[in-house]
C-alpha cells in the first residue's frame, strides 16, 4: 500500500506544468482525497461497502430457497455459529455447479451447491473456516483499503483524460467487486489455513476432513474438463495446494489426528 501511495505522490510531484494545466484539478484533489480515505478507512465503513454490493450480488443471484435441501444442510452445519470477533454472520447458497465458497467483511458467507455436492459437511465447514478466516484476520479490509487506494492513483493519473475519469468512476463503482475477488497472498493463504485448522478443532471436528477438501478439489481443479471451473478460482492463489495439504498433515500428525508408523 506505501508503494501505491508513494507512486501517486512522484505522479502528481514530476508531472510537468503543461500538463498540469491542462488537468481536472477537482479530479487531482479527490485522487489525493480518496487516497487518505482508503489509508483511513474504518471497518464500519468496508462493512458498509460490502454489505451493499452483497445484497445487489443475492439478488442476482441464484440463492437457494431456505426449504431447499441445500440451505437446511449449511443451516444444520452452522448451527451455533453466529459471529466471529463479534461481526455477525449470515449464510446463504448459490445454487450453481460451480465449486466456490467466499466469506465478506460484512459477515456475509456465501457457499456454492457445487462445492457442497462434492464435499462432506465437516470438508465444507473446514473451507467456511478458512474463508472466515480471512475476514477474522482483517485480510479482506487491506483488499478493499487497496482496491480504494488504486482507484484514487488512476483518478490522479487520469485527470487529463476524460476516457481515463470514466474508467476510474467505474472502478470506484466497483469496490466491492475487487475487494471479493481478492488475490491473497502466500502469508495470507497461510493464515487462514492455520485459522480454518482451529477453527473445526474449536467446533469438535477432526481437522483432517480440510485435508481431504483440499484434496478433492485438487483432483478436481488437475481435470481437464473443470480446468476453467470456479474452483480454479478458489484455488487460485499461492503457495500451491499441494504445499498447503502436506503443511497441514504435519499439523494433524503433530496434534494426533493422525498416526503415523514408527
Amino acid at each position: 500500500m506505501k508503494r501505491i501511495l508513494l507512486f501517486l505522490t512522484v505522479v502528481l510531484m514530476t508531472s510537468s506544468c503543461a500538463i498540469l494545466q491542462n488537468m481536472d484539478a477537482s479530479r487531482i484533489a479527490s485522487g489525493a482525497s480518496k487516497a487518505m480515505q482508503a489509508l483511513s478507512i474504518s471497518d464500519e465503513d468496508v462493512q458498509s461497502y460490502m454489505r451493499q454490493y452483497i445484497t445487489k450480488l443475492d439478488a442476482s443471484s441464484p440463492v437457494s430457497a431456505s426449504t431447499s435441501k441445500y440451505s437446511k444442510r449449511l443451516a444444520n452445519l452452522t448451527k451455533g455459529l453466529t459471529d466471529v470477533n463479534g461481526l455477525p454472520l449470515n449464510f446463504k447458497v448459490y445454487e450453481t455447479n460451480q465449486v466456490n465458497a467466499f466469506a465478506c467483511a460484512d459477515g456475509s458467507v456465501r457457499v456454492y451447491s457445487g462445492l457442497m455436492d462434492l464435499l462432506t459437511d465437516d470438508e465444507v465447514l473446514g473451507v467456511i473456516g478458512h474463508e472466515i478466516g480471512h475476514v477474522a484476520l482483517k485480510h479482506s479490509k487491506k483488499e478493499m483499503q487497496n482496491a480504494y487506494l488504486t482507484s484514487a492513483v488512476l483518478d490522479g493519473v487520469a485527470a487529463a483524460s476524460s476516457s481515463l475519469a470514466t474508467l476510474t468512476d467505474s472502478q470506484l463503482g466497483a469496490l466491492g467487486e475487487a475487494a471479493l475477488n481478492a488475490r491473497y497472498s502466500k502469508k495470507q493463504e497461510l493464515q487462514a489455513d492455520d485459522f480454518g485448522y482451529e477453527f473445526l478443532k474449536a467446533k469438535g471436528k477432526n481437522p483432517v476432513a480440510m485435508i481431504k477438501s483440499f484434496q478433492k478439489m485438487l483432483n478436481l481443479q488437475k481435470s481437464s474438463t473443470t480446468s476453467t471451473s470456479a474452483v480454479n478460482q478458489l484455488l487460485s492463489s499461492h503457495p500451491e495446494l499441494e504445499t498447503r495439504i502436506a503443511r497441514i498433515t504435519e499439523k494433524a500428525i503433530a496434534d494426533g489426528y493422525i498416526k503415523t508408523q514408527n
